[in-house]
């Protein structure tokens, strides 16, 4: 016999919302296909996707030469959008799991790092903002 305090109704799944959100996601990892590959394009070496930490997730890790390159790919219908995105929060963020990630190699957080934004429009267009913040 069931319990008389039943759970309360499950509500109903938005499919519209399910489909948009696995619309987005697929989009985003469109975006950072993009980006990964004008990076390699031009001598870079791709060390990490999508690596997550307990600060949270890097969506692209690299090798420029002798310096780590953290990249926060943004997506959106323009790429002035898209910078629109990024915000402090956000920065601390990968900041702290780039930390972690350095932790792991010989230099640990000695190690020369550069954190880049990879704007990425609906077109497909890519602005990479190097340098673009500190931490």
């Amino acid at each position: 016999m069931r319990n008389s305090a039943a759970a309360a109704p499950r509500r109903p799944r938005d499919h519209r919302r399910v489909a948009r959100g696995l619309a987005a996601h697929a989009s985003g990892h469109r975006a950072e296909d993009l980006v990964a590959a004008r990076y390699r394009a031009e001598g870079c070496e791709l060390l990490e996707r999508c690596w997550r930490s307990p600060a949270g997730e890097i969506d692209l890790i690299l090798r420029d030469g002798g310096t780590l390159v953290f990249v926060e790919v943004k997506r959106a219908a323009t790429r002035e959008a898209a910078a629109q995105r990024i915000r402090r929060p956000q920065m601390d963020r990968i900041g702290r799991a780039a930390l972690i990630y350095c932790e792991t190699l010989p230099g640990g957080s000695l190690t020369e790092m550069r954190f880049d934004a990879a704007l990425v429009d609906e077109a497909g267009g890519i602005d990479i903002l190097r340098g673009s913040f500190d931490w």
